[in-house]
């Protein structure tokens, strides 16, 4: 059986900046370190924080007073970061540079005196954050282009949109133009909030569905960007499976199936691959290969009280 790696796939530049933001704070200011949420969606990464010393709550309130708090690389919405300021929190922002883009727009795009529309997943803690940064009387969150026909909106009403940046890029796509069809005023970034390692991954995922039998999406169930590139093959026609590390692989999976794909969510480790070809080696003989595809080089900048940790 032949193995094939997607390229690119696992961690984009906004999780290891995030990541490395917990370890650094714990060796400058020595565990515990409060992390709000998961610093990321994945339990292998968390529990491997947690093990360090980093202690993850969804509310302040479980915070002891003057402890070290870190936003996650979802973000966080204005209301938090306020009710860290009341406490004197100390407070390191691991929020994804291009996540912070995104707030930016959406408040930029509100004093222009334009609605908002997000175009996102409910619930979602990034989208949440990205609400937050805002008048909710001025937004508007939609998930289906029927949910644009929903809109209790006058159709020349000044429209903005922004994107939570983890969608699927056609899915986007099919959406901003029902804003564009129903609305006559509409402004917006297309896909382009959409981050680069999603649509990278995304890209890989389709070329990997040319070749493969069967895909198996290496992430957790609440990571956004993996169930989407599951959606993807599954569209495309091919069997596809999320699976957390290779423990959950259904051998009748892989009955008849001659090239088995392989990629990563932006928020699953290499190592985590590492244990799916494993399973499958002990499955029987395999063949492992990478795709060519895009290489990504991308570097954010820390938080300046860390760049010398």
């Amino acid at each position: 059986m032949k193995v094939v790696l997607a390229q690119p796939r696992g961690f984009c530049a906004g999780v290891v900046r995030a990541i490395d933001i917990v370890e650094r704070a714990l060796v400058k200011y020595g565990a515990p370190i409060y992390v709000r949420h998961e610093i990321v969606h994945n339990r292998y990464v968390v529990e491997s924080l947690e093990r360090k010393g980093a202690r993850f709550v969804e509310n302040l309130d479980e915070v002891p007073d003057g402890a070290v708090v870190i936003f996650s690389a979802h973000g966080v919405s204005r209301a938090v970061v306020a009710e860290a300021q009341a406490r004197r929190l100390p407070t390191l922002d691991a929020t994804c540079p291009l996540v912070t883009k995104v707030h930016n727009q959406s408040r930029r795009y509100v004093a222009q005196g334009r609605t908002l529309v997000l175009i996102g997943h409910a619930g979602h803690p990034e989208v949440e954050g990205t609400l937050g940064q805002i008048d909710g009387l001025a937004a508007h969150l939609v998930q289906t282009e029927a949910d644009i026909e929903m809109l209790d909106v006058p159709t020349d009403t000044p429209i903005a949109y922004v994107t939570q940046t983890t969608l699927s890029v056609d899915d986007t796509r099919s959406i901003i133009a029902a804003l564009m069809r129903r609305f006559s005023d509409v402004i917006g970034p297309e896909t382009r909030d959409i981050c680069y390692a999603t649509q990278n991954r995304q890209m890989a995922m389709r070329e990997l569905c040319r070749i493969a039998d069967l895909v198996l999406v290496v992430g957790a169930r609440n990571s956004s960007n993996s169930n989407r590139l599951r959606e993807i093959g599954v569209e495309a026609g091919v069997s596809s499976y999320l699976v957390a590390d290779g423990t959950d692989i259904d051998p009748a999976w892989l009955c008849g199936a001659k090239v088995v794909g392989v990629t990563a969510g932006a928020s699953a480790p290499e190592a985590l691959v590492e244990r799916v070809i494993e399973v499958l080696r002990r499955m029987g003989p395999i063949e492992v290969s990478v795709l060519p595809g895009v290489e990504e080089h991308i570097n954010f900048r820390l938080p300046a009280e860390l760049a010398s940790v």
